[in-house]
């Protein structure tokens, strides 16, 4: 008699069987060297579109001759407002750093050759104190616009998913008549 090594699969690896396409997930790249934000590769990301020598202003591969449902427009808004809130994340964080360490390096630059470790230190918090002072009222307005555009796109995630689940159940009874 034969025993399988592997152990008996759990209700979502049964249904998994069932399915023929592959898993779709999304995947993080390493962090980035300056903004410290790891980027993340999404699995349903619009392809990007082909190579031309005509500049356009908008993406022609986003709009087809024949008509979407709502409900594809719907995720093709999702999925670019959900890069476009990642790409506002990336930017701001690499101006930031870049900034910050900018400004750092002025201040270390600053002293005097003769400075002591305990001179570096207290200068440094100076300009920490300073830094975070001045920047208070930027990072305000980024976590405010953050939240915003995030609670949009929770909003129009979730009317995806509605409209997912909308039709493949009128699809379920469709086929059940």
């Amino acid at each position: 008699m034969f025993a399988s090594l592997r152990p008996p699969p759990s209700a979502a690896s049964a249904v998994r069987l069932i399915h023929a396409s592959s898993r779709a997930c999304n995947l993080v790249a390493p962090p980035d060297p300056v903004s410290h934000m790891r980027p993340i590769i999404y699995s349903d990301a619009p392809p990007p579109a082909p190579p031309s020598l005509i500049r356009h202003p908008y993406s022609l591969t986003e709009f087809s001759p024949e008509s979407k449902s709502r409900g594809e427009e719907n995720a093709l808004q999702f999925m670019l407002q959900r890069q476009q809130l990642d790409d506002f994340h990336q930017h701001f964080w690499l101006d930031s750093n870049t900034r910050f360490e900018a400004a750092k390096q002025a201040v270390l630059a600053g002293l005097p050759s003769s400075a002591v470790v305990l001179d570096k230190e207290e200068t440094l918090s100076e300009f920490y104190k300073q830094w975070y002072l001045q920047e208070a009222p930027r990072m305000d307005g980024y976590t405010r616009e953050w939240r915003r555009r995030n609670i949009a796109l929770i909003k129009l995630g979730a009317r995806v998913e509605y409209e997912k689940l909308a039709n493949r159940l009128s699809d379920f009874f469709a086929f059940r008549k």
